[in-house]
């Protein structure tokens, strides 16, 4: 098993930023990849940014230029930093931790972006 701690959601004007932070724990592996995905009310959860322990990156369209993904493999620790909110931007965001195997999910952190 694999435990994800999130922190950092919050309310936040837009234009503002704010950052996101995941932490695993438990059986960890060496090659993974780690993501931040978000689901806004009635809608499907959809990736945000992803990135795999050798570095490779992937972003959703909509928060290319204003989102970062990045991690620190020695503590198995993933942000995404946030820039330029927008309410749209509104949901609650979720960690994944994907291995060759397995898939496993953070509780979720609400973000809220107001006009």
């Amino acid at each position: 098993q694999v435990k994800l701690v999130e922190s950092g959601g919050g309310l936040v004007q837009a234009g503002g930023s704010l950052r996101l932070s995941c932490a695993a724990s438990g059986r960890t592996v060496a090659i993974n990849r780690m993501a931040w995905y978000r689901q806004a009310p009635g809608k499907e959860r959809e990736l945000v940014a992803g990135m795999t322990s050798g570095g490779i990156t992937d972003y959703a369209d909509s928060v290319k230029g204003r989102f970062t993904i990045s991690r620190d493999n020695a503590q198995s620790t993933v942000y995404l930093q946030m820039n330029s909110l927008k309410p749209e931007d509104t949901a609650v965001y979720y960690c994944q931790y994907r291995t060759g195997i397995d898939d496993y999910w953070g509780q979720g952190t609400q973000v809220t972006v107001s006009s």
